[in-house]
């Protein structure tokens, strides 16, 4: 398919919601891929950053803070049935949002599920109801059994988004090493489910790697980052989150269960932003990421389980392990340093970048091979090539941001979903002329590489594959 070809055609109203770098991003790919007229959207933001790039497009543009208080009444103002409220904010309430659109008939779209300002750290609510797995939980619960419900696709970008169809793509080409690729292609979950146990996969890292560089370094009053400074301040906010395996053996001292929900998960009595771990990309090598809680940790983990009942007989863990950036790391650092408090200036790393890579991928572990690694390897000068107000990070985000609208448009009635109940071919084929190299790597590594030769260590030399291995202690 050529990279413009208009994959839907959308006849209703379109209120996109905020204008950071996902909405800025993600404009010039929704004119080019759907057909739809400026005169049909509407762009409400808390912050007048980005007006231009609106008025570029003929799109109107309100500067108009969206809180608890008045959400209702801005919706009703520009949505009614058969309209799509595109949520690309930071602090706006993903599940009061959904449940607004779910009773009006709106088809709903976000990149995560985001509470609502000062949620992340709101000490009157308790920990384990602050994470990723819960504000997933509260989004599912409002599935109905309404055939025609409108469809919210809930958590897709990159990751979560297109994370999850790496991972099919993944099984498939390792299923076809593995000499058993004539069965049928697995359509329903548990057929998914039934080919990573078979494949004997154990851990799936979501492994991204961003190399993007810029000469003008970061000044001691700045947050910078390749896409939204305050989105990634507050999701490092959130304890270490990940999808639990059935083949751990080790649980963490500083662990927790939820006692709530579908209980593929644990997370840790730490922040994501203090929280190591060993992982692999193919530029990079072995790298250390940051254990952010993020939704597919939870969406992938409980779609690949396998279940008798209430038992659950197979389950790989999951999670994401994410360096950032040299700017974003030494700014994530001072955060920490400072009891986490914001930087006062936030600066987007995009038009000043003058290079770099991109590597977002997954890495299925335990399999016969070793690790696979599957993704997207994506240059800043292949980013500008391809769309405007984009860097290498953007374009893989927003691609898989419009891709979900597209699939949205085309199936209106699906009520609410996730990134593994979209359609992983669709949006493989939108997507795949915007992701650069995209394809898979073996590697021999593990994260027992080079451990306990100078300093002994308590590790699990039998299973490389347990968390306990991959975790960074200090």
């Amino acid at each position: 398919m050529s990279e413009h070809t208009q994959y839907a055609a959308f006849k209703g109203r379109m209120l996109i919601l905020g204008f950071g770098s996902i909405g800025q991003g993600s404009l010039p790919l929704l004119m080019r891929h759907v057909n739809i007229a400026p005169g049909q959207i509407t762009i409400v933001s808390a912050h007048d950053s980005g007006r231009d790039i609106a008025e570029r497009y003929g799109v109107r543009f309100i500067n108009e803070p969206v809180t608890r208080d008045n959400y209702s009444t801005i919706y009703g103002r520009h949505l009614a049935r058969g309209d799509f409220l595109v949520n690309a904010s930071v602090d706006v309430g993903s599940v009061d949002s959904i449940e607004w659109c779910q009773r009006r008939g709106v088809l709903y779209l976000d990149a995560c599920i985001e509470p609502w300002a000062g949620g992340h750290t709101d000490m009157s609510i308790d920990v384990s109801r602050r994470t990723n797995y819960a504000h997933r939980e509260r989004a599912l619960a409002l599935r109905s059994d309404d055939p025609a419900a409108p469809t919210a696709v809930v958590m897709h970008g990159a990751n979560p988004g297109l994370v999850s169809h790496f991972v099919k793509q993944a099984l498939l080409e390792l299923a076809a090493e593995s000499g058993f690729a004539a069965q049928p292609r697995p359509e329903r979950r548990e057929q998914w489910a039934a080919l990573a146990q078979r494949l004997g996969i154990r851990t799936i890292q979501v492994s991204e790697r961003d190399h993007q560089t810029t000469d003008r370094r970061k000044a001691p009053d700045e947050f910078c980052n390749t896409w939204s400074s305050d989105a990634f301040a507050g999701e490092s906010l959130q304890p270490a989150e990940m999808g639990w395996g059935t083949h751990e053996r080790h649980f963490p001292h500083d662990a927790r269960r939820f006692d709530f929900g579908c209980g593929s998960s644990i997370f840790l009595d730490r922040t994501g932003c203090t929280t190591r771990v060993r992982s692999w990309a193919p530029q990079a090598g072995p790298f250390h990421g940051y254990l952010i809680s993020h939704g597919e940790a939870h969406s992938i983990a409980d779609f690949l389980s396998v279940r008798d009942g209430t038992t659950v007989r197979y389950r790989p863990t999951c999670y994401y392990a994410y360096h950032p950036c040299a700017d974003a790391v030494a700014s994530l650092e001072q955060f920490v340093e400072s009891h986490y408090r914001l930087q006062p200036v936030q600066r987007l790393l995009r038009d000043e970048l003058t290079g770099g890579v991109d590597e977002l991928g997954v890495l299925l572990c335990g399999h016969p091979r070793g690790a696979y690694w599957y993704g997207s390897q994506l240059s800043v000068a292949q980013a500008r090539k391809l769309a405007p107000y984009n860097n290498a990070t953007g374009t893989q985000v927003n691609i898989g941001f419009v891709g979900a609208i597209i699939w949205a448009i085309r199936n209106p009635t699906a009520g609410i979903v996730e990134p593994e109940q979209v359609d992983d071919r669709l949006l493989m084929e939108i997507a795949t002329p915007y992701l650069g190299r995209l394809g898979g790597n073996f590697t021999d590594w593990t994260p027992l590489v080079h451990r306990g030769e100078l300093f002994p260590e308590d590790i699990d030399r039998d299973d490389p594959w347990q968390f306990k291995n991959f975790r960074i202690t200090t």
